[in-house]
């Protein structure tokens, strides 16, 4: 739903009235269309809406998004489930112990993708929140094996990768969005603010959303980004015409539009998971 201005595009970023919604370092580096703005806003104030991203708490918590404060949100792709804002400490706990019984320890991953890589080809590798790890990659020197090798590995140890641009990430295989939003249901059921039979609907545009479109009854990814790459489809997930932050506004378009139809329907209550960003940040 946000981008930066590289991923808009000259054109998009002079016609679409981008708004900044995330200043890192005293500098706007993401931004929403004025219009998306108004649809998000708008998704937020009828149905139960719940931001899904790979972002890290401290990244999640520099973006301000139309309606805002959300009372739930997963961040660390599904590593942890923010309550108000408040990192949940017992679900953390669980994501713990089912690392360490299904999946190489971080150190171990860390180590072995430090021995296969350079300097010539990696900027920089990053630790995110004592789970997951990231390379950032210069995409013209990347080899063009070591992707495929690398996932491989990964594979073998219980860890998932994913490109995404010029971040590679390295996730252990357990920790999904889909079992963290699966959670979040749960607990809107309880506390009645949906029905158990409330339709999940989200969107996503990378390998680390593939499980959470899988696991929902209707869905919805851009034309770009990794799973566009892949030719990655389902028969229940849509593709948008538009590309970049036109793209962004096809997808809240879609979700209210899939909101008002189940409610003339004769659905009371809609559970929609609005998911992830679509482009990274530092």
């Amino acid at each position: 739903m946000i981008y930066s201005r590289s991923a808009m595009g000259d054109e998009q970023f002079a016609t679409l009235a981008p708004q900044c919604v995330e200043i890192y370092q005293d500098a706007p580096i993401s931004y929403m269309t004025a219009h998306s703005q108004e649809l998000l806003a708008h998704l937020a104030a009828t149905v139960p809406v719940v931001p899904v991203t790979t972002r890290t708490q401290a990244q999640f918590d520099r973006v301000t998004l139309p309606g805002s404060p959300f009372p739930y949100a997963v961040v660390s792709n599904g590593g942890r489930i923010l309550v108000d804002g408040t990192d949940d400490a017992t679900w953390r706990a669980s994501i713990d112990h089912a690392v360490r019984s299904t999946a190489a320890d971080l150190d171990t991953v860390v180590a072995e993708l430090r021995r296969r890589t350079d300097d010539s080809w990696v900027k920089s590798l990053r630790i995110a929140d004592d789970l997951f790890c990231y390379l950032v990659v210069d995409l013209a020197s990347q080899p063009a094996d070591f992707l495929a090798d690398w996932t491989q590995w990964c594979g073998r140890h219980g860890w998932t990768v994913s490109q995404q641009g010029r971040k590679i990430y390295a996730t252990p295989g357990c920790v999904t969005k889909s079992s963290a939003i699966g959670e979040v249901r749960r607990r809107l059921v309880d506390s009645d603010r949906i029905t158990a039979d409330a339709p999940l609907i989200s969107a996503g545009d990378g390998w680390l959303d593939a499980d959470l479109l899988e696991t929902s009854d209707a869905a919805i990814r851009p034309s770009h980004g990794e799973l566009e790459n892949l030719g990655w489809n389902r028969d229940h997930v849509a593709v948008t015409e538009h590309s970049g932050a036109l793209a962004g506004e096809e997808i809240l378009t879609w979700f209210g539009d899939y909101v008002r139809s189940a409610t003339e329907a004769g659905d009371r209550d809609i559970n929609q998971d609005a998911v992830n960003e679509l482009e990274a940040t530092p």
